[in-house]
């Protein structure tokens, strides 16, 4: 089971950029379809943003889409979500989870509720 771990979060205006990293351990992560997913506060429920697959195919939600982009470092073992011209509405918890699929070619960023490893996620929060 693959243990994943973000960061990269912070406090920024509207408008700036930041990079969200989902490192790692125990696993290659290029076997895994990752997901990001966000909550904007406890209790409102996790959406899910962007995923992308083993041979590097991208899905973006519509309201991310052109703005976030999603990448593999397979020789850092880490996911990135860059985020540009955030948005008050961006403000969430951001988390990565994993899903073994090896040779994936598809993935769905709104099914992710049965992937098994999640990490412990990381607050980005968009204010002036």
């Amino acid at each position: 089971q693959v243990q994943l771990e973000e960061s990269g979060g912070g406090l920024v205006q509207p408008g700036a950029s930041l990079t969200l990293s989902c490192a790692g351990s125990g696993a290659t992560l290029e076997d895994y379809v990752i997901t990001w997913v966000r909550e904007a506060a406890p209790g409102l429920g996790r959406v899910g943003i962007s995923c992308i697959t083993s041979d590097e195919s991208k899905y973006y939600s519509e309201a991310v889409r052109g703005r976030f982009t999603i990448s593999r470092d397979n020789a850092r073992n880490t996911v990135y979500l860059q985020m540009h011209d955030l948005r008050v509405e961006d403000t969430a918890a951001y988390y990565c989870a994993a899903n073994y699929q090896p040779d994936s070619i598809q993935c769905f960023y709104a099914e992710f509720d049965s992937f098994p490893s999640w990490g412990q996620g990381t607050q980005v929060t968009v204010s002036s």
